[in-house]
C-alpha cells in the first residue's frame, strides 16, 4: 500500500494505555512517522473495548464532512503490562494488539452507519479505581493488596470488573445494537458478510451470536482462542484474522465495555486492503524500565 505521509492530515490514537499523562501519544507518533506539521493529532481515551469503533466514527465524520482528507486511526491495547500474573481472572484472559486504519476520501461512495450507546450509571461495573486524579497512586496504596472472594489478588490500580453484571450487559446490549444499526442502514442480517464481535471471551461471543440470531458461518469466537481479549483492538483483530484474503462488501462491527458503552457500525469494506494479523516481535531497541528511569533522571538534572 503506497501512501504519501504528507497527505495524512489527521492522526487519531485510540487507547486507554497511554505512554505519558498529559502528553498526546498521537503527537509523539506523528514525530516518529514524519507526518506533516499541519497534521491534526489527538488521542481518544476512556472507552476501552469500544474505542476503536468510536475512533472510526470520528474518522468517518471528519472525512465525510470534508474536515479531513486522509485520517490515520491507530488503536492499541497493552493489557499484559498492567495485569497481575497471579490473578487468574485476568492473566489468562487478555492479549496485546495494535491496529492501523487509513480512512480517506474517494470519488466512489462508500456508506457507513454507526450506533453508539452510553450507560454511565453503571460505570463502576468495569473500573480501575486508582491512577487518575480522583485517586492518584501514592505510597499508601502501592503495596495495598486486596483478595477477592475466590483468592485473586487485586491492587487499586488494577482493572476491576463485576463479571456477572458485565456478562448480562453484553448479551442484552450487543444484539440490540446490531439490530439498530442494521435497521438504520435499511439492511438485513443476510446482507452482512461478516459480524466482527468484540472478543471479550468465548462464552460471551457465542451467547451474543445465539441471542442475535447471527448465521454461524458469519461470526466467530476463534480469534479469542488465538489472541485472547485484545481490548479495543479485538474487533479489528477479529475482522483481519477471519476475513483475510476474502472480500467483504458489508461488515458489521460491534463492541461493548467500560463506560459502560456499546458501539456498532456497518461499513462497506469492498475495496479495503486487509493486511491480516502478524505476531509482533519486540525490537531490541526498546528501553528497559531501569534505562527509562535513568534517562528521565538525567533529563530532569539537565545532564546529557
Amino acid at each position: 500500500m503506497d501512501v504519501d505521509v504528507n497527505e495524512i492530515d489527521t492522526l487519531i490514537m485510540a487507547s486507554i494505555n497511554h505512554d505519558y499523562i498529559g502528553n498526546s501519544d498521537a503527537c509523539i507518533i506523528q514525530g516518529k512517522l514524519g507526518l506533516s506539521e499541519e497534521c491534526a493529532c489527538f488521542d481518544t481515551s476512556g472507552l476501552g473495548c469500544t474505542d476503536a469503533i468510536y475512533a472510526l466514527w470520528l474518522a468517518h465524520s471528519l472525512v465525510e464532512s470534508g474536515a479531513s482528507k486522509k485520517c490515520l486511526v491507530l488503536e492499541g491495547s497493552s493489557s499484559s503490562l498492567i495485569t497481575n500474573v497471579r490473578n487468574r481472572n485476568a492473566n489468562m484472559l487478555f492479549g496485546d494488539a495494535g491496529a492501523a486504519i487509513l480512512v480517506d476520501r474517494s470519488d466512489k461512495e462508500y456508506e457507513s452507519f454507526f450506533h453508539l450507546k452510553s450507560l454511565g450509571k453503571d460505570w463502576k461495573k468495569i473500573v480501575t479505581p486508582a491512577g487518575g486524579f480522583r485517586l492518584p497512586v501514592q505510597r499508601d496504596i502501592v503495596d495495598l493488596e486486596i483478595m477477592d472472594p475466590v483468592g485473586n489478588p487485586y491492587h487499586l490500580s488494577d482493572s476491576v470488573m463485576q463479571g456477572g453484571d458485565v456478562f448480562k450487559f453484553a448479551i442484552d446490549n450487543a444484539p440490540d445494537s446490531i439490530s439498530k444499526v442494521i435497521e438504520y442502514a435499511k439492511s438485513s442480517y443476510q446482507e452482512i458478510d461478516f459480524f466482527a464481535i468484540h472478543q471479550a471471551n468465548g462464552q460471551i461471543v457465542r451467547t451474543i451470536i445465539n441471542h442475535a440470531g447471527l448465521p454461524k458461518d458469519k461470526a466467530s469466537a476463534e480469534t479469542f482462542s488465538k489472541y485472547g481479549n485484545c481490548g479495543g483492538t479485538s474487533v479489528l483483530v477479529n475482522y483481519c484474522d477471519q476475513m483475510f484474503g476474502k472480500v467483504s462488501n458489508s461488515t458489521l462491527f460491534v463492541s461493548f465495555g467500560v463506560g459502560l458503552s456499546v458501539a456498532s457500525c456497518k461499513l462497506d469494506l469492498s475495496d479495503t486492503i486487509n493486511g491480516g494479523v502478524t505476531l509482533y516481535k519486540t525490537p531490541d531497541c526498546i528501553q528497559s524500565r531501569d534505562e527509562l528511569i535513568s534517562e528521565w533522571v538525567k533529563f530532569i538534572k539537565n545532564e546529557d
